[in-house]
Order: C-alpha cells, then structure tokens, then sequence
C-alpha cells in the first residue's frame, strides 16, 4: 500500500507524527489482523506491505488514514485533505515479488538519498529484519523464512548492489 501527501506535501513534520502514525498503525493492524511484512514512512509518503485476511484492506487502510488526518488537522491547524486520493495497492502472488517489495520498501531511503544504508534510517521495519530489534506489529518470519530465517542473507539480498531493485 502507498499513500502520499496531498499536493505531495509533507505527511510528517516532526518525530512525534512519525511516531503517532506508528501508534494509528499498530493499533490498525490488531483491529484488524492485518499482517504488517514491512513499512518505510517518507516525508510525503507511506509504503506499507501487509496481508490483509479478516476484512478488507479498504477498512484497515480507511481507519488508518482517517485517523492520522484527523490528528494531523488538529495538530497543525489545517481543514482538507491531508492524502493525496485513495491509496495505491498491488497484489502479491508470488515469493519472488514479496521480496522484491520488502526490499523496494526497504531501500527506499536509500533512493531518496537520505541514508548511506538502509539501517540508518529511523522509520522503516528494516532494523526488526536485520537486528535484535522486535516490534510487536511487524511480522518478519514469512520473509526471513524464505532465506531459512537468516538475517545476515536478509542484509544482502537487500544492500547487495548486484541485485537489482524492481520498481513496483
């Protein structure tokens, strides 16, 4: 799922929002059983890969945005829309393309030219795939399982700069 800030303005303008649309997504994903592979929060946009079971991604992805503009309305003192249209979504059939999105996801920081490497960026699921780092709404065992639940093969496959990074 991607959403992106309307007009692609900004969807966080400090750690605190960062860390409120964790709280909204957290709570997200419970209600709704959502399975939460991997996340990279951008300045402007949002990428998350999830496996929806229970319900609809429409209601998962609805009550996440509604809340996180609501809050981010009030915060900042705007009206309107905070995203830009509906989310965008791709569905996932295959292995190869769960990780080819894992590490688009992941690598994405990297791309904007952020970071130097992947782990140095605060707010994406890559350190709970590559360190001891848990976080309770992030599941990684369907991902590390396809490389034996290594880590270390994880950290290569996405830094690797012979693999190539499919734009999904």
């Amino acid at each position: 799922m991607t959403t992106r800030g309307n007009r692609r303005e900004p969807l966080f303008y400090s750690h605190l929002d960062f860390h409120r649309y964790l709280k909204i997504l957290s709570h997200c994903v419970k209600k709704y059983s959502v399975q939460l592979f991997s996340y990279c929060l951008m300045s402007n946009h949002t990428h998350l890969q999830i496996q929806c079971s229970m319900s609809p991604p429409s209601d998962f992805m609805k009550e996440l945005n509604e809340t996180y503009a609501m809050y981010f309305n009030k915060k900042y003192e705007l009206t309107g829309h905070v995203f830009q249209g509906r989310y965008g979504a791709e569905l996932i059939e295959d292995p190869s393309y769960l990780l080819d999105t894992s590490r688009y996801i992941h690598l994405n920081p990297v791309a904007a030219d952020l970071v130097m490497f992947p782990l140095e960026y605060p707010w994406s699921s890559y350190r709970y795939y590559v360190t001891q780092a848990v976080c309770p709404f992030v599941e990684t065992s369907k991902i590390l399982g396809l490389f034996q639940n290594s880590k270390p093969q994880y950290r290569e496959f996405v830094e690797s700069r012979t693999s190539p990074v499919v734009e999904h």
